[in-house]
């Protein structure tokens, strides 16, 4: 099973592609150097997989290389921002939420 997620920038989510169904992470441009991470979705046939997990790691090792800071909209992207402390650096502050 290959996970390497890939960044689709024109639907502006972030994906993973495994036996013929995608698992994503969502995202948008708050401003420019804040995206928001808004939704993440993992098939019911996937999941149990640590799919979210990877998906958000990549998510996060990607707004890192741009520089940008992140908005955590998403339940799961905060929760994994909040149990991976390496991340802590990246959490826009809550005035620009």
């Amino acid at each position: 099973m290959d996970q390497t997620p890939v960044k689709n920038e024109l639907m502006h989510r972030f994906e993973l592609n495994i036996e013929g169904k995608t698992a994503f992470l969502e995202y948008q441009h708050q401003t420019t150097e804040v995206l928001a991470f808004t939704h993440t979705f993992v098939p019911p046939e996937l999941r149990g997989r640590n799919l979210a997990a990877i998906l958000t790691q990549f998510a996060l090792a990607d707004a890192r290389q741009q520089g940008k800071k992140v908005a955590p909209l998403c339940s799961y992207v905060d929760r994994f921002m909040q149990r991976n402390k390496e991340f802590n650096l990246l959490r826009a502050s809550s005035t620009v939420l």
